[in-house]
């Protein structure tokens, strides 16, 4: 059977030149996991004159649909049939509004789209992808600035966890989620408080309990969304080993970022070495870590390097390179926790 998938248009001019290339390797990843390899092939066509992705596959179930419908910059999708397509109803697994992911604006602000990517082809990594679709997983980016992560995984339906150094960034995105939250007149539950361990202060916290609906919510049904105010270094003091079954995070782009230790703030190779030894206690056996990187300042020899000293399995994916500006042409590399 034939399907064609047609693409959403990116709000980023460069972003939108890859998208499609990289919705094919994306398309790919799904096909050598939760598709069970029923895709033959991915090709890039043009239908009425406008761009689609073309799928040659073995007739798609309820289930194959489901994961297709949550491609990163898939927007509609037709079974074909000769000089026709056939519309077929997606099931997104979006809690809330686009706006959650859309409303900010700020400079060096990750790509949407790509953030979902990310996302999606860590989550089908570990043993057990079948918990995109069911909520299960539980998500950490471990330098997650003003929060672009967090939002996709809300959006899901997944409880998600992260960690800024960046006051400023922290405050950003706490008084984004907070005011989103009660415009959309979302029933929801805040708590703040001071970290300290042995008595030193490591930070501040934000916990999050937000119900989907209000009768989710009265049964006490939330999402939980947690924030640190505080050092990655220093992530084994916020959250117990073996906690979460996902990690992604956009590394440094060799800018400072990510961590009090200024000698190491510019280098994310240092930093990564300090680092994933850390993420890797909090990360459950069979989970999965995604990263993506500027191929500039960090090779994929290195990384994998990394992780492999830190009981990672890295996955062979399809080409995920593109260029982002001048200074940035990025990748990523997904490992599973052995």
């Amino acid at each position: 059977m034939e399907y064609g998938i047609l693409v959403s248009p990116s709000a980023n001019r460069v972003y939108a030149k890859s998208s499609i290339r990289l919705l094919q390797s994306e398309i790919g990843t799904f096909n050598d996991t939760v598709l069970t390899g029923k895709v033959r092939e991915v090709a890039e066509t043009v239908i009425g004159g406008v761009p689609y992705i073309r799928i040659q596959a073995d007739e798609l179930t309820d289930t194959d649909i489901a994961y297709l419908s949550n491609l990163s910059s898939l927007h509609a999708l037709f079974e074909i049939r000769g000089d026709l397509l056939r519309p077929i109803t997606i099931r997104p697994l979006d809690r809330f509004g686009s706006d959650l992911i859309t409303i900010q604006k700020y400079p060096g602000k990750t790509n949407e789209h790509f953030t979902k990517l990310l996302l999606n082809v860590t989550a089908v990594a570990t043993d057990s992808p079948g918990e995109l679709l069911t909520g299960g997983l539980t998500v950490l980016d471990p330098l997650c600035g003003r929060g672009t992560t967090l939002n996709q995984a809300m959006m899901y339906g997944l409880d998600v966890s992260g960690i800024e150094i960046d006051t400023r960034d922290f405050d950003a995105y706490t008084t984004f989620l907070t005011t989103w939250l009660k415009n959309n007149r979302i029933k929801h539950k805040v708590e703040t408080a001071t970290i300290k361990h042995n008595n030193k202060r490591m930070g501040k916290r934000i916990e999050v309990s937000v119900g989907v609906t209000k009768e989710q919510f009265k049964a006490g049904e939330s999402l939980r969304i947690s924030v640190v105010n505080g050092d990655t270094l220093s992530a084994a003091e916020f959250y117990k080993p073996g906690t979460f079954d996902v990690i992604v995070t956009d590394t440094p782009y060799g800018v400072q970022h990510g961590s009090h230790q200024q000698h190491l703030a510019r280098s994310p190779i240092e930093l990564l070495e300090r680092v994933i030894p850390v993420w890797a206690q909090l990360l459950r056996k069979g989970g999965a870590i995604g990263l993506s990187y500027n191929t500039y300042v960090a090779k994929r020899e290195q990384l994998t390097g990394i992780l492999d000293a830190n009981e990672f399995a890295v996955r062979e994916l399809e080409d995920f390179t593109h260029r982002v500006d001048q200074a940035i042409n990025r990748d990523l590399l997904v490992a599973r926790k052995r």
